[in-house]
């Protein structure tokens, strides 16, 4: 029923075949000939391999030992993210809330970025591929790939760019002429309908716009088309693009659905390269397996009688991680050896705090030493502290985030983010005397009106304390209405905190006695809270020098669908509930209670991801 809802009618996608099939007479030199090509001999073939070889041991020769790692893998390829914005919001790549932008000045400027590429590039660096967010959108784009096709003379061969293709066919033609050599456009559906479900933005049009565009460049070397598969979602169309490649030299990789901060991976989901391979057999059943370029992370194959070609990027079923040669620079120039590992080392602060080269590439050197043999399984990569795709382009140095670069008091900008559904649970304690306890649960011995002529002063005072605390009212009702008005007045109490429209807010509070070793009234204040953690009303009984121990429980729980968390909403509904009871039991317990153990319990919603504290 998807599909046909939302599929073009078949008439459209003929015609976006024959677009394509238009630029067939365009040469790649990185497409693999078909069959149709010249044969070559045996001695020519062994000849070229040898030829090859060659290359690669001149290549390897001239390579940095800073840029080999601990399993003699040599890195000649750097892939630098030139900024974190992006003009599409594909759902595996940025959070449905949005991302925090970093501030301009954490973004590498041309001068930096040219300073590094430099030092990489005379280090035995070869190939250098711009990324982002959208590499297209960075002010000054092409002028920047002409002073990194300057850095030729010093061994670099080849500078490529991986794009949206939203914005790219206007300005491909002058990135061409300052030294393109290679383009990866991505596009996961060729139904326009769904790629606005996918990439929440409209578009298409334009990115197949760019692909003609570049199809029809004969300088460009290669042209490649990224499609990353879901299950469900796009994976029926996978024949489709093949086809794509009949009539035009154009390589299509698929790769597989990758875990990342924020976008909900599933195992579920990512249908594995064998799969699909098999399903392009039965459709073809003459495809063959195409031999591959040396630390090429695509398995590539071709189909007799089709001039492209097309392959897997099989991350996370069939990894290649063995033969990696990739390095990555941040738009905000941290160096990441893997696109899985959340370590990262920042090569933007030591330039910024007058760092030489010879120290720089120290640095650098110790990055790539601590490159693991391979990432992490599929189940166990880590998607809490690395970064969202989007993500590679922006900062994670640690830092207040209400405070702006002058170190001025600055509330986060949120308009960027879409509004989420936000929950979060909170809960403390106020740990108060036995006397107190019975006055809010009812369990204090009742007296009469009248003074008792033999009560000593003491007794009096008590008497009329607890006929005080009385007054008040109910100590547990007017603690939860209290908290409840704190939790809505949280924006006016706490001043960076954005206002939010709650859409539901739960306190509770209620007594708990627990058993516990005797201690001392000087060790009970930094003690009770970690005790009253751990010991549970279980306890009666089991240990006889134990005496009880009294404390009021609260907890909140609030919800909304904003741009922000409501967990201060929840921390706040926790502690006006608590300083009630504090304030409502003074006359007869104020200089024995203490209010502590105030946390967030359970978090769901925002860039951060859920958690649920199992212990505190």
């Amino acid at each position: 029923m998807y599909r046909q809802a939302i599929s073009p009618p078949s008439t459209s996608r003929k015609a976006l075949f024959r677009n394509f099939r238009a630029s067939s007479s365009l040469a790649h030199a990185e497409v693999l000939p078909g069959p149709s090509g010249p044969p070559r001999s045996l001695r020519q073939r062994i000849k070229d391999k040898i030829s090859t070889i060659d290359t690669e041991r001149a290549r390897d020769a001239r390579i940095s030992p800073f840029l080999v790692d601990a399993f003699n893998r040599q890195h000649n390829y750097l892939r630098i993210s030139l900024t974190e914005r992006c003009n599409l919001r594909c759902f595996y790549c940025m959070p449905s809330e949005g991302v925090e932008l970093s501030p301009p000045e954490h973004i590498l400027t041309d001068d930096e970025v040219i300073r590094l590429a430099t030092l990489f590039v005379k280090s035995g660096v070869t190939k250098i591929r711009l990324t982002g967010g959208e590499p297209t959108i960075r002010k000054g784009i092409v002028h920047l790939v002409g002073r990194l096709h300057a850095l030729r003379r010093y061994g670099l061969q080849s500078i490529g760019m991986t794009t949206n293709g939203i914005a790219l066919y206007r300005k491909l033609p002058a990135l061409v002429e300052n030294g393109l050599t290679h383009l990866n456009v991505s596009l996961d559906t060729l139904d326009p309908f769904k790629f606005e479900i996918m990439t929440r933005r409209m578009g298409h049009d334009a990115v197949l716009r760019s692909i003609e565009t570049a199809l029809g460049s004969q300088e460009l070397q290669s042209v490649k088309l990224n499609v990353v598969v879901i299950k469900g979602l796009n994976d029926h169309e996978v024949l489709d693009f093949v086809e794509m490649t009949k009539d035009s030299r154009l390589s299509v990789r698929f790769i597989e659905f990758m875990p990342f901060t924020g976008n909900k991976w599933d195992k579920a989901k990512m249908v594995p390269s064998s799969e699909l391979l098999d399903r392009i057999r039965a459709r073809y059943p003459a495809v063959r397996k195409a031999s591959d370029e040396l630390n090429d992370t695509a398995r590539s194959y071709i189909i007799p009688g089709h001039a492209g070609s097309f392959g897997f990027i099989s991350s996370m079923s069939d990894h290649f991680c063995g033969s990696c040669n990739r390095l990555r620079l941040t738009a905000d120039g941290q160096i990441k050896v893997c696109l899985f590992d959340a370590k990262e080392i920042s090569l933007r602060d030591q330039m910024r705090a007058g760092a030489t080269d010879s120290a720089l590439l120290s640095t650098i050197g110790r990055a790539v030493m601590g490159k693991k043999e391979k990432h992490a399984g599929m189940e166990d990569i880590d998607v809490v502290t690395n970064r969202p795709m989007i993500l590679i382009g922006a900062s994670r140095t640690p830092r207040l985030s209400h405070i702006d670069e002058s170190g001025r008091p600055s509330m986060v900008d949120v308009a960027h983010k879409e509004p989420t559904s936000r929950y979060a649970t909170a809960s403390g304690r106020i740990i108060v005397p036995k006397i107190a306890y019975e006055l809010v649960t009812g369990e204090h011995d009742e007296q009469g009106p009248e003074e008792d002529l033999s009560e000593d002063a003491e007794a009096v005072a008590m008497r009329r304390a607890k006929e005080k605390a009385k007054a008040k009212g109910d100590v547990l009702t007017v603690a939860q209405l209290a908290g409840i008005m704190g939790c809505k007045r949280t924006s006016e109490l706490i001043p960076l905190c954005h206002p939010l429209q709650l859409s539901h807010i739960s306190v509770t509070l209620h007594p708990e006695v627990a058993h516990h070793r005797h201690r001392t009234a000087s060790d009970a204040p930094t003690k009770a809270g970690q005790d009253f953690a751990c010991d549970t009303r279980s306890d009666i009984g089991i240990r006889q020098a134990q005496r009880p121990e009294y404390s009021i429980v609260c907890r909140a729980t609030v919800s909304c669908e904003g741009k922000t968390g409501v967990e201060m909403e929840a921390l706040t509904a926790v502690s006006v509930g608590l300083l009630t009871v504090w304030d409502m039991l003074k006359a007869v317990a104020g200089k024995e209670m203490v209010i502590g153990d105030i946390t967030v319990t359970r978090k769901e919603g925002g860039v951060s991801g859920s958690f649920v504290r199992t212990h505190l």
